[in-house]
């Protein structure tokens, strides 16, 4: 049996279940379904080949094509999927529900399987990926000068109980000239997005959504327009911790990192940290004094972050000040100041 669903339904009922993305492999590296498995019916080359066939020839000739190179893999693609099946149901979609996903629904039926396929395939899903980032959750952005331990808290504040999203995590980067030091490669832009919309569509839009303070990029990654709005005008409440504990932490998180890695980082802000002070921190790295280079990289950040505030659209901006470095105090704070503001 093969039975078209809903994006609604197909996100609800395959999360269990071995979702097959029969895109190229290509297409799944760029975007796709957090939990789908890659099981191309055409791989890179021979998608290019069948289009060009289809726009030269027509779709006739670009079907037979098509077949052609199928035929040949058909029983591999059942020996493919027979490890993988917990039961006799798979779920499958490819770009837009067409050719590919029913071609492939229609090998796994007569092999016996009960077959879903996804009505519009993955472009539906991005339908609802961006139909979820522009919903209006009731954000509160997390600020604070850099060293500040802003994904300490939030990690505490999910300890608790309360709804956050890790966008550093989601991106592999945290966010300056430095963020991308020990981390993996980045996904693209929109599987960034689509990451993001797994964690909202699991969260109660009446309670609050903690979100760390960012510029719209992260790293090579943009935040979607209508997510970035929301954030712009949500309550900003800003963590202030004196510089010798902030200092202490970039020193610990850093310091870990090898002198040619972290003279590249500060080669990326050499022109905003200004030639003196960029041959000042290089000679701190070969002196191995790594605090007086996180010195001078804090001292250019707390700078830059100060005017990023100063030119901030909302009008709720709250500030904490801290004396001491304990996460659970903090995340405890901020989350009865929450409730005392917005009743959560």
């Amino acid at each position: 049996m093969i039975q078209q669903l809903s994006i609604e339904d197909f996100l609800t009922h395959s999360k269990e279940h071995l979702t097959l993305d029969v895109r190229s492999e290509g297409e799944f590296n760029y975007g796709r379904l957090p939990h789908a498995t890659n099981l191309p019916l055409f791989n890179n080359e021979e998608r290019k080949i069948v289009g060009i066939a289809y726009k030269q020839q027509g779709k006739n000739e670009a079907v037979l094509l098509g077949l052609d190179i199928v035929g040949k893999k058909m029983a591999d693609f059942i020996r493919f999927v027979q490890p993988l099946i917990k039961d006799n149901r798979i779920f499958v979609h490819c770009w837009r529900g067409g050719m590919r996903s029913g071609s492939m629904a229609w090998l796994l039926n007569l092999f016996g399987y009960e077959v879903f396929v996804l009505t519009g395939g993955y472009k539906s899903y991005r339908h609802h990926v961006l139909a979820l980032l522009a919903k209006k959750f009731p954000y509160i952005v997390l600020g604070g000068r850099t060293g500040s331990g802003k994904t300490d808290i939030l990690n505490e504040l999910k300890n608790l109980g309360e709804q956050i999203i890790d966008l550093e995590a989601l991106a592999n980067h945290k966010g300056s000239a430095f963020g991308g030091l020990g981390q993996l490669q980045q996904p693209s832009t929109e599987h960034f997005e689509n990451l993001m919309a797994e964690e909202l569509k699991y969260f109660d839009e009446s309670k609050t959504v903690w979100i760390e303070d960012e510029s719209r990029t992260i790293g090579k990654v943009f935040l979607d327009i209508n997510f970035w709005n929301h954030l712009r005008l949500s309550p900003l409440f800003i963590i202030n911790l004196p510089v010798a504990i902030r200092l202490k932490k970039l020193v610990g998180d850093y310091g870990k990192f090898s002198d040619e890695e972290l003279k590249t980082s500060f080669g990326n802000i050499v022109r905003r940290l200004g030639n003196e002070q960029w041959k000042n921190a290089i000679a701190a790295l070969e002196e191995k004094n790594i605090e007086l280079a996180a010195k001078i990289a804090l001292h250019y950040y707390d700078k830059a972050y100060d005017k990023g505030i100063a030119m901030k659209e909302t009008k709720k901006i709250f500030r904490f000040p801290f004396e001491e470095d304990n996460v659970h105090s903090m995340a405890n704070t901020l989350i009865a100041e929450a409730n005392r503001k917005y009743g959560n």
